[in-house]
């Protein structure tokens, strides 16, 4: 035996002890997030996405019109966000729901 594998670490979850293998799996489970475009596509890192509707984006003084095409978007955290680049906006952040998959 490993000792890994000797190794238990408390599931605050299940109330448990549980091995240090089975906890690296839950967490790694638990790390997909889905995120939808506003027609229920599924999006991931790389995809291209087209905007459904005008939008204004803050502080750069700037409205992105719909059908737009954004390039290579990365998902964040949030189920609900998406990390794009757009020329002339630094760390532009989209909304799911206004943008489709292309």
């Amino acid at each position: 035996m490993t000792n890994e594998e000797e190794d238990f670490v408390y599931d605050e979850a299940s109330g448990e002890w549980i091995s240090a293998a089975d906890a690296r799996a839950r967490a790694a489970g638990t790390e997909t997030i889905e995120v939808r475009d506003s027609v229920g596509n599924l999006l991931a890192d790389g995809d291209q996405v087209t905007l459904i509707k005008d939008l204004t984006v803050k502080g750069a003084g700037q409205t992105l019109k719909r059908g737009t095409l954004i390039k290579s978007i990365r998902l964040t955290g949030d189920p609900q966000e998406i990390d794009c680049k757009y020329e002339g906006i630094k760390g532009l952040v989209l909304r799911a729901e206004f943008v489709r998959k292309r």
